[in-house]
């Protein structure tokens, strides 16, 4: 998988029901764009993928407790 940009951010936030703003979107790319820059060489051959949504998602039960 490739570094997603803000606007797949963005879709994929919506798509699990947690929508976020434009700038919301721009912070998360920014912060796990090196994650995926780093496991790059090794991208496919892992049992997981990184998925930016699931990070909003658990910020957001997190806060709700």
């Amino acid at each position: 998988m490739t570094r997603p940009s803000p606007k797949d951010i963005k879709a994929m936030a919506e798509t699990s029901g947690v929508p976020v703003e434009a700038n919301v979107a721009e912070r998360i790319a920014n912060s796990i764009g090196p994650a995926f820059e780093g496991f790059s060489a090794i991208a496919g051959t892992l049992p997981f993928d990184l998925e930016p949504a699931s990070f909003l998602l658990a910020q957001v039960l997190e806060a709700g407790k």
